[in-house]
């Protein structure tokens, strides 16, 4: 396993290059699943504008103004930050790369550095404003085509998301929460992510971006299904490569022959959270005595576990390219989305039978309960879909 690109790099290469300790791997795989999502998006909105799904808006736009005291703060803020962090860790490597994420969520910076560099990035902007200004600004409409949301939607999502991801992990591990209040670790604020809870929060508030912005609701949800299927995909990939602790029970069984041994039980070597002892998984993380150790994760489990973040990404990509097919097939709008609710809840249902979780209602976990939940709501979704449709034309909005 790589808990960052600094140890991709390191072992793949031989390069040591320090700041990719920055960069951790499952990190890394949210990016590129964000990535992921946003071009499918883009894509479709594009399609559903062309026959006439999805409209494009107008707005009004004052042309000409000068930067606002506002865009010069914000500026400067981020400045004060890049410079506040970056100078400190030119300065001191060895000290800031020992511990990324403690640094980062630390008080250390040089504060000259960030002053420097808020002073820069704003006079940089005031410069590109004054450019543009006009002795009179004027007021123009301006035409916005459904693609050009694809930016803010896909940045809602993400900023949503993780904060239901968060909520949803401490409903589901409470003892997790009172841990933060009572040590005050902020690190612990970005570690422990539940995954629907980031769905639904995230889903709520574009869905309520869709409609601030005029875009048809059920068309918009549809163009969003294949990309959320990717990006989920994506997302577990990286669960896999950090060994995040997303991975199954344990699995001695005996292996059949053509399946390999990586796909089959895996003993997730230099896992990002390090696991030692006994777990109610059925397995043990013990100490490497034998490969590759990384520094601070030198672990493995014993007995090796269900690859179930591998499972989840095939599936996933498998489900993403049935969604994908059938984009231009279903023509009901709404029933693409009510779809990918299907799928999304049968994949995960059944993995949940393999995988390590809290128990949150009785014998059922969280994602159980939830997954069931989605198959239930994309039926009915459907159900309602083609009663509509018989009785008149499809709403779309």
């Amino acid at each position: 396993m790589y808990p960052t690109l600094y140890h991709a790099l390191l072992d793949l290469t031989g390069l040591d290059w320090p700041l990719l300790k920055f960069l951790n791997s499952f990190g890394f795989f949210v990016a590129l699943a964000f990535v992921g999502a946003y071009l499918t998006l883009v894509s479709e909105l594009k399609r559903k504008e062309a026959i006439g799904l999805i409209k494009p808006t107008t707005r009004k736009e004052m042309v000409g103004l000068g930067a606002s005291p506002g865009e010069l703060v914000m500026q400067g803020l981020v400045g004060f930050v890049l410079g506040w962090k970056g100078l400190y860790l030119l300065l001191h490597m060895e000290e800031a790369t020992a511990n990324p994420p403690a640094f980062l969520l630390s008080g250390q910076g040089n504060f000259l550095g960030g002053i420097a560099v808020a002073a820069l990035l704003a006079w940089l902007l005031w410069r590109e404003k004054e450019k543009q200004r006009l002795k009179e600004p004027v007021e123009k409409a301006i035409t916005v085509h459904p693609a050009q949301h694809g930016g803010n939607i896909t940045l809602t999502a993400a900023l949503w998301g993780f904060i239901g991801a968060k909520l949803f992990h401490w409903l589901e591990s409470p003892r997790d929460f009172f841990d933060l209040v009572a040590t005050g670790n902020v690190q612990d604020l970005v570690s422990g992510l539940t995954m629907y809870g980031g769905l639904i929060v995230a889903g709520i508030m574009v869905v309520r971006y869709f409609k601030r912005n005029g875009l048809a609701i059920l068309p918009s949800m549809d163009a969003a299904a294949p990309g959320l299927m990717l990006a989920y995909g994506i997302g577990r990939l990286g669960c896999h490569i950090s060994g995040d602790g997303d991975w199954g029970i344990a699995n001695s069984a005996a292996k059949p022959g053509w399946i390999p041994q990586w796909l089959w039980s895996y003993d997730y070597p230099n896992n990002v959270n390090a696991v030692l002892g006994p777990h109610r998984g059925g397995y043990s993380g013990m100490p490497i005595t034998d490969g590759t150790c990384f520094e601070g994760y030198c672990t493995h489990l014993v007995p090796g576990v269900f690859p179930t973040p591998l499972y989840e990404t095939l599936m996933c990509l498998l489900l993403f390219g049935a969604l994908w097919w059938l984009r231009k097939k279903v023509t009901l709008p709404g029933a693409l989305f009510a779809l990918y609710l299907i799928m999304n809840g049968v994949e995960r249902f059944l993995i949940e039978k393999i995988r390590v979780n809290e128990l949150f209602l009785g014998t059922w976990t969280q994602a159980e309960v939830i997954s069931l939940g989605l198959l239930i709501l994309g039926t009915a979704n459907l159900v309602v879909l083609n009663k509509r449709k018989k009785h008149g034309p499809a709403e779309v909005d």
